[in-house]
């Protein structure tokens, strides 16, 4: 029901944008985000962003560098990534939570997508 895409491998300094699409239901009431998770390493927090769109958070390690937006009349979330590191390798999952409060807890998110891979060499 979410599938992220826009992954690939850019070189460091470079950008990239993800979407996650929704398709099978509307997601419009929730909150989305975003999580990374690299090889050998836990899941990690990237960005939410509210059901409206009007309240974001971001990860302290991405902060400044990513934006997250929703355009809720596509059922699609976005993340905008600049200023990418090879730190940002990983694997990129878009995901739904159960309340429009936006949320950085994985275990507060109900629908998840397949993942996208994000590649940064130096």
């Amino acid at each position: 029901q979410l599938q992220a895409s826009g992954g690939g491998s850019v070189q460091a300094g470079g950008s990239l944008r993800l979407s996650c699409a929704a398709s099978g239901r509307t997601f419009s009431s929730y909150a989305m985000g975003w999580f990374r998770q690299a090889p050998g390493k836990e899941r990690e927090f990237v960005a939410t962003i509210s059901w409206s769109g009007g309240r974001t958070y971001y990860g302290d390690s991405v902060k400044g560098r990513f934006t997250i937006s929703r355009d809720n009349a596509k059922n699609t979330v976005y993340l905008q990534m600049n200023s990418l590191r090879p730190e940002d390798t990983a694997v990129y999952y878009c995901a739904a939570a159960f309340t429009a409060t936006p949320t950085t807890t994985p275990l507060n998110y109900r629908y998840w997508g397949q993942g996208t891979l994000v590649t940064v060499s130096s």
